[in-house]
């Protein structure tokens, strides 16, 4: 859901991070001709994609996994939807073709795209696997300043529902669809099919939060009882003795700052008090270890190294928030996001709240509205079929996980929670037999085994 700090890239890098400059591009030509099955399906894909008016670019990628073919596509798209006289920009996706008669999986990102490797469900199922990048970020944007107020949850999801409906028609009319997603992918997920339920036969969110405040409560009451009372007494000690020695931790924090060109949007003090209240909701959402908090003797420059391993310094410093920006201004405009309870440290702290509002772009004021999540909320507990939750029982973000009514289960919907899980969890690191519950679940909506 948010910055990747170093537990987050212990934890997923072999999920999604690693590859996240793997995309090799081959040079698009025509493929020679070669004594193997591989080479003459290529082309016959190759022409149904070129034909299709909506794709105004197309490159072939490398091939990995248990994909035949890999293609980086361009759909021409409008910042507003609904109006085809609005400006255009380009919609990066990736294609991953498998065979013809497999499912195909939707990747809905919430951010950028992480990888061009197969993801979890394409894998189960040896898929096929279409990878959407999320309007607004890094490729996916329109030339010039954002226009923000077309970066809504509306928007986005007719963005998915084009390309969708188009793949569909053109290269996959028989197959059966998923749709699946990670964190503000998950959200994504949920918003897309509440949108256009028939677009796909099922749906599988991971660590998807559902928030119905620009700051939920929830994330507090989360904070307050999570784990044992001496885990929580030993974070909230840990983050008093930061604030204790503040006056060291800014010196060190300086000292970095000027070494690597750090800048914030506010003070360096402020910046550092930012670092130590995330480090609770962090430690949480990444499953860091009780056994690498430091005691209150080392240094000051160790118990800031250990507060930035855990937070992540690109969450606030400025060059981190701008790469980010389309998600702060969605959290902050419809899906949500949290605040810090100050209360245990108010004789520390320099300011009296402390929000997302710095992340707003330029002097904009943006009105939180809550209606987009509590219309997909309506459409799980009321309607939705076929769509799936997992998520990590000591994960920060569970706090607002989707809850389901008893005429939501009635209709088949599931929720699975890990226990002990985090941010990370996947179906894989569930039990054997969750692990078979979840699988023959989602066979059984698609009918594939």
């Amino acid at each position: 859901m948010k910055r990747i700090g170093f537990y987050s890239w212990a934890l997923i890098t072999a999920l999604i991070i690693a590859s996240c400059s793997t995309v090799k591009e081959l040079p698009e030509i025509t493929v020679s001709a070669q004594s193997n099955a591989q080479s003459s399906h290529v082309p016959v894909l190759h022409r149904k994609l070129k034909a299709i008016p909506e794709i105004v670019d197309l490159r072939i990628l490398e091939t990995d996994d248990h994909f035949i073919e890999h293609y980086e596509l361009w759909f021409e798209q409008h910042t507003d939807p609904t109006d085809p006289s609005s400006p255009t920009f380009k919609q990066r996706v990736l294609l991953a073709h498998a065979s013809d008669d497999a499912p195909v999986i939707v990747e809905l990102q919430g951010y950028h795209i992480y990888t061009a490797k197969s993801g979890e469900l394409a894998t189960l199922f040896k898929g096929n696997q279409i990878t959407i990048e999320h309007r607004y970020f890094e490729k996916s944007k329109p030339e010039g300043p954002l226009p923000w107020k077309t970066l809504t949850v509306q928007n986005a999801a007719m963005d998915q529902h084009a390309i969708i409906t188009v793949l569909k028609k053109a290269i996959y009319p028989e197959n059966k669809f998923i749709t699946t997603g990670i964190s503000k992918g998950g959200q994504t997920t949920m918003i897309h099919r509440s949108m256009y339920p028939d677009d796909v036969d099922a749906s599988v969110c991971y660590v998807a939060p559902l928030n119905f405040k620009r700051e939920d409560p929830r994330i507090w009451n989360f904070l307050e009882t999570v784990g044992t009372k001496d885990e929580r007494r030993q974070i909230q000690d840990f983050q008093r003795t930061c604030f204790k020695r503040k006056n060291g931790l800014l010196e060190e924090l300086n000292k970095l700052a000027d070494e690597r060109g750090y800048e914030w949007s506010f003070s360096r003090e402020v910046a550092l008090e930012y670092y130590i209240l995330e480090y609770s909701f962090a430690f949480w959402q990444w499953g860091a270890s009780f056994e690498d908090i430091p005691s209150s003797r080392v240094s000051d420059k160790e118990l800031l190294d250990h507060v930035l391993a855990v937070s992540g310094i690109s969450f606030f410093e400025d060059s981190g928030v701008e790469k980010q920006r389309s998600f702060f201004y969605a959290a902050m405009s419809e899906m949500g996001i949290y605040d810090y309870d100050i209360r245990p440290f108010k004789s520390y702290v320099s300011q009296d709240k402390y929000n997302f509002e710095f992340t707003v772009p330029g002097s904009m004021q943006v009105r939180f509205d809550p209606s987009p999540m509590e219309k997909v909320n309506s459409f799980i507990q009321d309607s939705a079929k076929t769509m799936l939750f997992i998520y990590g029982e000591l994960d920060t973000w569970s706090a607002t996980a989707v809850e389901l009514s008893d005429e939501a289960k009635a209709r088949g919907l599931r929720k699975y929670v890990l226990k002990g899980g985090n941010h990370g969890t996947r179906i894989r690191h569930f039990s054997e037999g969750d692990r078979k519950n979840i699988i023959s679940t989602i066979e059984g909506w698609i009918g594939v085994k």
